[in-house]
């Protein structure tokens, strides 16, 4: 009943059969980046237990290696080691730094690097990265005194880094990105001065937790947690870090889990982070049947296991105001809204176009493919739900995230799918195609 390849970038996809079982997602992507990066500038040794052993965390890894940080090989299931070299030990490299694919690693780096006074460094990545805007970063920076410059007046990679001495300020982010926020606060950790980072919305919050928990000095303050205050100055030191299954990655399975007739799918160990749980809100609105068992801290992190059964489904309309909360689960959520008693709607959307792909388009383009009744706007779509899909060629066009939601819109077809560059899905979940074989039987 499961995926096959058929040959190097096609995969068939089965429809139908049931969906039963446990599965336990890998560890969270965002978590696993920073656990990297702070270890890497802390002092001593940071161990690091269920790092997502997957391409992006793999690029952040590799460009810290090439500035002098010794980081024990990522592998499914080993503890990795981290040996920090200080807030200021990261050496200039005798290579361009590649970012690969992720725009996590490109991104922090600008703010990691932008304070190394003395040392020059230049970043660059895939096709796909080259063509993400990196501006939104470069300009908050540049009002610390950051001095970037790349394509397009500093829009586009390659990106040439001169380190400088970098003074405190006051930024408000142009858009609710924990990636800016991020990399703002870690030019902040050897600013000259306090800055004080301030969001349009409140955003996913790891950096905060985590370089806390690293000994920085940072507070959140103000409405809503979107003030950041970071004073300059402390030391940070190594720490064990636990990484619990990425939500984002466990969405495929649940919103499968809800749509599949007779499913009885458990998602073990998933991190619930309330800046992250936009999902586990809108499945709710959709009438989904979703339990949270065995609720626990770890590492400061709220963990738990999520039960979903397959039931019916109401529409939904989700907007600006959560979208900060569940921007990677977009594309499983266009999948989910076909299958919707009624019309959903997905606005406040617009960051999407400038992911990996543009989103917005490519589910839009291949879900179309499948039969789908929706409309495209700038900055979401409309889908009609209660549709029959049949069966199509489908692509993923690159994107991780793509790849699988449409795994899950073929289970639900009329016939079976083929998809192009299935691949993709390792960037985020390696072993996504042998637990789909598991699962479905």
């Amino acid at each position: 009943m499961s995926a096959t390849t058929t040959d190097a970038s096609a995969r068939e996809l089965h429809s139908g059969g049931d969906l039963s079982g446990t599965v336990r997602v890998p560890g969270d992507k965002s978590i696993s980046h920073r656990a990297l990066l702070f270890g890497a500038i802390a002092e001593g040794t940071t161990t690091i237990e269920g790092l997502l052993p997957a391409e992006d965390p793999i690029s952040t890894a590799a460009c810290l290696r090439a500035m002098g940080v010794t980081i024990s090989p990522i592998r499914s299931g080993e503890i990795v080691q981290v040996e920090g070299v200080g807030l200021d030990g990261l050496q200039e490299p005798d290579e361009v730094l590649d970012c690969g694919n992720s725009g996590t690693t490109m991104r922090l780096m600008l703010g990691l690097l932008a304070g190394r006074q003395g040392r020059h460094f230049v970043l660059t990545g895939d096709d796909s990265l080259r063509r993400r805007p990196m501006s939104r970063v470069g300009q908050p920076l540049a009002m610390m005194g950051a001095e970037i410059h790349g394509r397009s007046n500093g829009n586009f990679a390659p990106l040439a880094v001169r380190g400088r001495k970098l003074r405190g300020a006051v930024i408000g982010t142009p858009v609710a990105s924990a990636q800016v926020k991020s990399a703002v606060v870690l030019a902040a950790l050897t600013a000259e001065g306090s800055t004080t980072v301030i969001e349009p919305a409140h955003s996913r919050d790891h950096t905060e937790r985590m370089l806390r928990a690293f000994g920085a000095n940072l507070e959140v303050v103000g409405e809503m947690g979107r003030h950041i205050r970071v004073q300059p100055g402390s030391t940070l030191q190594g720490q064990e870090v636990v990484v619990p299954g990425d939500i984002s990655s466990a969405a495929f399975w649940l919103v499968a889990g809800a749509l599949v007739p007779g499913a009885d799918l458990m998602v073990e160990n998933v991190g619930l982070n309330p800046s992250r749980t936009g999902i586990l809100e809108v499945l709710e609105q959709m009438g989904a049947s979703i339990e949270v068992l065995n609720e626990r801290d770890v590492a400061g992190e709220p963990v738990g296991d999520l039960r979903v059964t397959h039931g019916p489904l109401k529409a939904f309309h989700i907007d600006e105001s959560i979208i900060p909360r569940l921007v990677d689960e977009v594309p499983i959520l266009s999948v989910a809204a076909c299958f919707c008693d009624g019309e959903s709607t997905i606005t406040g959307a617009s960051e999407l176009r400038v992911k990996e792909t543009d989103r917005l388009a490519v589910m839009a383009r291949q879900l179309k493919a499948m039969g789908a009744e929706l409309d495209e706007h700038d900055d979401g779509l409309t889908i009609r739900g209660g549709q029959t899909l049949r069966g199509a060629d489908l692509d993923s066009e690159t994107d991780h995230r793509v790849a699988m939601s449409l795994a899950v819109a073929s289970l639900m077809a009329e016939g079976n799918s083929s998809l192009r560059r299935s691949e993709a899905a390792a960037v985020s979940y390696p072993n996504f195609w042998d637990d789909l074989e598991r699962l479905q039987r």
